[in-house]
């Protein structure tokens, strides 16, 4: 019988949320070896990260690391300063509290260390620019400058070898990324986006991601997964 084929590396990060669970099964079904990075920052929904282990292990993903790094160090968001409230009252215009400093900067410039170390070309992100948050890193604009200063900060890069950061999300809507997902076979009771779920996993349901969420489900018109501390809105 003829070998299998060696698949190639690509770096895919993934937080344990819905959107980063399809990025990974986006880049499983276009055939490359996915290693999946997560992060310890000091978020106050840390449960995340457990749902990215089970992702991982439920995706086939070629390995899975989790790197400590403490922004709340920095504070300056809701998401990793727990006297900053998380927003209840529905998204609202301009960029919302939940806006971690740099995060997504921080992440892929990591996300490309491990790349070059493994020989990959290739970095995926569940970044998106329709029903975000008002997130300046999640524009398709920053990607492609993401992109451009990778190919002129590497070793990769200067020898010839073009590095790609994929955002296949960015353009879709919530209910059409869960529509891929769940022809990809995306286990998305596994996956935790709630920005304050309690340490079951458990979400809130009124913060900005958990109402993009469920309505991303209902206008998909797929049953909703995820688990609840108390009825939903």
């Amino acid at each position: 019988m003829p070998a299998d084929p060696v698949l190639s590396p690509a770096v895919v990060l993934l937080s344990g949320g819905l959107d980063s669970a399809t990025v990974l099964a986006i880049a499983r079904a276009q055939g490359f070896a996915c290693h999946c990075l997560s992060f310890d920052y000091g978020q106050r929904h840390r449960v995340e990260l457990q749902a990215a282990d089970r992702i991982t292990k439920a995706l086939g993903a070629a390995s899975h690391r989790t790197l400590k790094l403490d922004l709340g160090q920095f504070g300056g968001s809701a998401l990793t300063d727990t006297t900053i409230a998380v927003p209840v009252e529905g998204v609202q215009p301009g960029i919302p509290v939940t806006y971690v400093p740099a995060r997504n900067t921080v992440m892929l410039s990591l996300a490309l260390a491990w790349a070059e170390v493994l020989g990959a070309r290739d970095i995926f992100v569940g970044v998106n620019a329709v029903d975000y948050s008002g997130y300046p890193d999640c524009r398709p604009e920053y990607i492609d400058a993401f992109e451009r200063m990778a190919n002129l900060a590497t070793k990769a890069g200067v020898e010839g070898g073009h590095l790609r950061v994929h955002a296949p999300l960015i353009d879709l809507s919530k209910a059409e990324i869960i529509t891929e997902g769940m022809r990809l076979g995306v286990p998305y009771a596994m996956t935790v986006s709630c920005y304050q779920a309690d340490e079951d996993g458990k979400a809130c349901g009124v913060c900005d991601s958990c109402r993009l969420r469920q309505e991303g489900f209902a206008a998909a018109k797929v049953n909703d997964p995820t688990l609840y501390q108390s009825p939903t809105l």
